[in-house]
């Protein structure tokens, strides 16, 4: 690969970005478990639904000739009642940024995710953009302008 080319994803990727979900997750210490780990096929399911949503939804990729999608990122918009700092009353969520092993740090990952950046700047009207992330990626999303938030992030799993 030589130039970087970035497309948005469209539902038939959806298998793609689930293989890449697995990729990040694992490297976040989560046992994603094997190929036919239920979650997988939910997961399948919510991003293909999602990719045909694509006012409120976007994934971006670049491909590689002979391997296929080798990287992506992956947002949304959601509403949420303004504040004295952001006037918007949409916000967006940035995820799943991920790059298969072997075409790492070669800035595909970056060029996703300001694809993306620019998706949320210029169709959705967003006023924020929210991340969690990794300590691999903390370097990129600041050289993009991303800032500690001022709260920490708390998760509450809800088990039935």
């Amino acid at each position: 690969m030589t130039e970087i080319e970035v497309r948005r994803a469209k539902p038939d990727d959806a298998e793609a970005l689930v293989h890449l979900r697995g990729l990040m997750l694992e490297a976040m210490g989560m046992d994603v478990g094997g190929e036919d780990a239920p979650w997988r096929e939910v997961a399948l399911r919510f991003l293909t639904e999602q990719l045909a949503a694509p006012e409120r939804f976007a994934a971006f990729v670049v491909d590689d000739p002979a391997v296929g999608v080798v990287a992506n990122a992956v947002g949304h918009v959601n509403p949420h009642p303004p504040s004295p700092t952001d006037l918007s009353a949409i916000r967006g969520t940035l995820y799943n940024v991920s790059t298969e092993h072997g075409f790492r740090r070669r800035g595909l990952a970056r060029a996703c995710v300001v694809a993306l950046l620019d998706w949320f700047r210029d169709e959705t009207g967003a006023g924020q953009i929210e991340l969690h992330a990794t300590q691999d990626g903390d370097q990129l999303y600041r050289s993009l302008g991303f800032v500690d938030s001022f709260y920490p992030s708390q998760r509450l799993l809800i088990t039935r």
